[in-house]
């Protein structure tokens, strides 16, 4: 309980003010990079539900593309990801700004993934659970599997977190990321980009 009252959030803040200083010169190269790659547009913002479905604007390095087709609609997600967002992507660098979040108090360090706003309507109970806790930039979930298993996995990981989180999972956890990192695996799932739309629990199954 002392752990996930107090000692969780007093080390998210630590650690995310400390990497923030250590990784500046990184954060920074990147987002002069973004300019020439992304023309520009350095930013992804997104509303996403955190904590009790309480919405925030999540903050990572933009890695997809801006194209649309004749009708004006974005063109799908695998189309969209540039070369150098790829690259972004496998080495986790994209998520780095997430430690603003974190020190902001709007994610932690380790929880499950902020998913899209309009999937809190899709859940069922159960696993509307994996909101009982703040979202990581990394997590149970996402060392065990990451976008390359299905949803209903997932979230079955991601309850399981919230119902076991303590001091050593999450250092568990961090460990794990890091290997998972550096072997840039389980990034995608099966021809997307990420991960496909989750639709509800009558047809997500179509989809994987």
């Amino acid at each position: 309980m002392f752990y996930k009252k107090f000692l969780k959030r007093l080390i998210d803040i630590l650690a995310s003010f400390l990497l923030l200083l250590l990784l500046s010169p990184l954060l920074l190269l990147v987002g002069f990079l973004q300019l020439y790659f992304h023309k520009g547009k350095i930013w992804f913002k997104q509303q996403r539900p955190g904590r009790h479905g309480k919405l925030f604007y999540i903050l990572k390095f933009k890695t997809m593309s801006d194209e649309v087709d004749e009708q004006g609609k974005l063109l799908p997600d695998v189309m969209r990801l540039t070369k150098w967002g790829n690259f972004l992507r496998k080495s986790s660098i994209d998520e780095l700004p997430q430690l603003i979040n974190i020190l902001k108090g709007e994610m932690s360090l380790v929880g499950p993934r902020p998913l899209l706003v309009e999937y809190l309507k899709r859940y069922n109970d159960r696993q509307r659970r994996r909101h009982d806790v703040k979202p990581g930039v990394t997590g149970w979930a996402q060392v065990n599997g990451r976008n390359a298993i299905s949803w209903d996995q997932k979230f079955e990981l991601d309850v399981w977190y919230t119902e076991n989180m303590s001091l050593w999972l999450d250092i568990k956890i961090l460990f794990k990321t890091l290997h998972k990192v550096i072997r840039s695996k389980e990034i995608s799932h099966t021809g997307h980009a990420t991960m496909p739309v989750f639709k509800g629990n009558e047809d997500q199954h179509a989809e994987e």
